[in-house]
């Protein structure tokens, strides 16, 4: 074997190109990946306290080591943590509540045609309207109360999620449903095969999408009445004009952000793996 080959060598000159290490190619991508991100930060946070003060304002973006010891006054006080708490209670509960309702309702609408071509046009209308403004509605229903901004969240959460799940339903392919059925396949069988790799995709789409919705919600109706939450410190921040807490604050609701789409990512590529579309990605990614 190795003179076959010594020898198909000698005749064309040209030696068979080694096989590269996919996993080490890839390990270096990622940590060069992570390396720029760390640099892009620093170089962001230098040129910021650099020019607050002699470019821009110090009273109105304030400097980083300010912000960085109002961060640990929030985070090391018993009120700072009650605000967290809060703030996350009301993102994951309207979160739930809104993939929930959207879910069931893109599944019975898009299982039920008739009930689509009502149901649908006035959906659109009552989503035309801003979540926001109906904020003032929610608090006179709920009160001031978590409950409020809960509902306001799932209201935004709830109608990415049935648009997704609609028409993920309504493209499904009616021939692979044909071919499960003439094979004796039950609905369970069409729901297996057919029905949940078709809406694994757009499904987790709009989770990634409902959460920063569920946060802007949370946010904007603690801003409008609330007593305790991320949003009442940040209002109370802006009117004390305190920018160091102020962003002390924005830099808690980018790590809840952060959080959150790591778990749905984690549950992305579980939820693939497991109905076997993760090799299809990963392929997709690589080409």
């Amino acid at each position: 074997m190795a003179t076959a080959t010594s020898s198909a060598e000698s005749k064309t000159g040209v030696k068979p190109p080694r096989t590269r290490n996919v996993g080490d190619s890839a390990w270096r991508e990622t940590v060069l990946v992570v390396v720029l991100r760390l640099v892009v930060i620093a170089l962001t946070l230098v040129l910021w306290q650099v020019m607050s003060g002699p470019v821009l304002p110090e009273y109105a973006v304030s400097k980083p080591t300010d912000v960085s010891h109002a961060l640990w006054e929030l985070l090391g006080s018993s009120t700072g943590w009650t605000d967290i708490k809060t703030t996350a209670f009301e993102i994951v509960a309207g979160f739930g509540i809104g993939v929930a309702i959207g879910t069931v309702m893109g599944l019975v609408l898009g299982s039920v045609p008739l009930a689509g071509r009502v149901f649908e046009p006035l959906i659109a209308a009552v989503n035309g309207i801003p979540k926001i403004a109906l904020a003032p509605l929610f608090l006179l229903f709920f009160g001031i109360g978590p409950m409020s901004k809960i509902t306001i969240a799932a209201a935004g959460v709830a109608f990415v999620v049935f648009y997704n799940v609609y028409l993920g339903l309504r493209l499904r392919e009616r021939e692979l449903v044909e071919i499960v059925q003439v094979m004796g396949g039950r609905r369970h069988h069409v729901l297996s095969y057919v029905t949940l790799p078709t809406l694994a995709a757009p499904f987790f789409a709009a989770l990634k999408t409902g959460g920063p919705l569920a946060i802007l919600g949370v946010i904007g109706g603690e801003f409008i009445a609330s007593t305790d939450g991320i949003g009442h410190e940040l209002f109370t921040a802006a009117t004390n004009l305190d920018a160091p807490t102020e962003f002390a604050g924005l830099i808690i609701l980018v790590a809840m952000t952060l959080i959150l789409n790591g778990i749905l990512t984690g549950l992305d590529t579980l939820a693939l793996k497991r109905l076997g579309l993760g090799d299809r990605r990963s392929r997709r990614k690589r080409n």
